[in-house]
């Protein structure tokens, strides 16, 4: 273990986590002091111009488009990508892999629901998006699963190849998903962008912090490998 903790990699991902983690906690004191308030009330309000009729004249198909992205940062398309993909592993004789993945899959969902709780944030009104939503806004729950689960998927799949390129072409299409489906929740008006953007860094802290706990204490061998 202790070497581990020397390894140049390991200590990569710490110090992005640390910083991720940062970011998290400065978004939220300016969520908690307000003043955030104004830019995402003007980016909201970009994003959704309206003709000197008063009529929205935003493209239809960009507000499906947006509504079919969101779908895959709901919890039941994440829920059955996670179990999917544990089956998959355990039908490989990767139980440590999928108990990692299940674990901290789960554990994101709970502190999410404890933040919103904590934090208590409306959500936006300025847009109608004709959606339904049961739960506070900040920090934007779509984002910070979505961040977690296809980063961790990710970050899993990347290390079954030595090659570069296609560790970096994984880790960019789970990182472009995620980013589409934190936008997604912007451009509909259920968010505002200060909940998106500290959904990602946290997302991104906990993915990045359960690969560094999995490799520290070799979880599972396979989880970290």
């Amino acid at each position: 273990m202790h070497r581990r903790w020397l390894e140049p990699g390991f200590l990569g991902v710490v110090f992005l986590t640390a910083s991720a983690l940062w970011a998290f906690f400065a978004i939220a004191s300016e969520v908690v002091e307000g003043e955030t308030g104004g830019l995402d009330a003007a980016i909201l309000l970009a994003l959704h111009p309206v003709n000197r009729s008063g009529v929205s004249s935003e493209p239809a198909w960009l507000w499906e488009f947006a509504r079919d992205i969101t779908g895959l940062g709901s919890v039941g398309v994440l829920a059955l990508v996670v179990i999917s993909a544990c089956v998959f592993l355990l039908l490989a004789n990767r139980a440590g892999t999928a108990l990692y993945i299940l674990v901290a899959t789960t554990l994101s969902g709970g502190v999410n629901t404890l933040l919103k709780i904590l934090f208590d944030r409306p959500r936006p009104t300025l847009i109608d998006h004709n959606l339904h939503v049961y739960s506070s806004s900040f920090p934007s729950g779509h984002a910070m699963l979505s961040a977690t689960v296809y980063l961790i998927l990710g970050a899993v799949l990347a290390r079954t190849t030595d090659r570069w390129r296609l560790r970096l072409y994984i880790l960019s299409v789970a990182t472009l998903l995620s980013g589409l489906i934190g936008l997604s929740r912007i451009y509909l008006g259920v968010h505002w962008p200060s909940d998106v953007l500290a959904g990602w860094v946290a997302g991104a802290a906990w993915a990045m912090g359960a690969w560094g706990i999995a490799h520290l204490m070799h979880l599972g061998k396979d989880a970290a490998q």
